[in-house]
């Protein structure tokens, strides 16, 4: 019984974490209510306020549920020797999430432009430090893998790479795709060939 007890808590949590998502998305952390969490999960307030005792802690767990695997995934990639291989790793990473969570990219956006302290808190309590990709393309350099460059330049294009098909999508699906979900689908998965093509071209040494 009480391993039936303990799934249906899951179950109800999840329920709150998706209604808070969407909620957040619309409303930022200071806009969202959260009777209109409450609302939108289908329970009353009491409820809410048993599983997240305010509303910070929920968006709190919002943003580490979003980020607790992508990580350690960008993490491991540093790790593997061959470094076109790390790179792309890294690259897989960043779309691979966007993919299963396809609401990150605004989600991330809009709140930087809201409350980038929060943001910078919550990246540290999770152990998010992109300075690390940094130091790492920089040894790359020194190792005569890359071309010498400006790591910070680097990293933020291989970021932005990644990042601005997903939150242009909207713009993108009415005005290049007839918001057709199939040719979405077929751009995104072969988006992680052209970015390591263009990585490769601009970044790596020529054998």
């Amino acid at each position: 019984m009480d391993g039936l007890n303990k799934q249906n808590e899951n179950v109800t949590e999840q329920v709150i974490l998706n209604a808070a998502r969407e909620v957040f998305m619309e409303k930022g952390m200071d806009g969202a209510r959260m009777q209109e969490i409450a609302d939108k999960a289908g329970i009353n307030k009491a409820m809410l306020h048993y599983y997240f005792r305010s509303k910070e802690k929920l968006f709190n767990k919002v943003f580490i549920e979003a980020f607790k695997e992508f990580w350690p995934q960008v993490e491991g990639a540093m790790t593997i020797e061959t470094p076109y291989k790390a790179i792309e790793s890294i690259v897989e990473a960043y779309i691979d999430t966007f993919i299963d969570k396809p609401f990150l990219p605004n989600f991330i956006l809009a709140e930087l432009h809201r409350t980038p302290d929060r943001f910078e808190l919550l990246m540290k309590e999770i152990g998010i430090n992109p300075k690390i990709i940094m130091t790492f393309l920089e040894k790359l350099m020194e190792e005569g893998h890359l071309k010498k460059t400006n790591s910070l330049n680097m990293i933020v294009n291989v970021i932005s790479l990644c990042v601005f098909p997903f939150a242009a999508r909207p713009l993108m699906m009415r005005l290049l795709m007839d918001n057709n979900e199939q040719i979405w689908d077929d751009f995104i998965q072969q988006r992680k060939e052209t970015v390591m093509s263009v990585i490769k071209e601009c970044y790596f040494m020529k054998a």
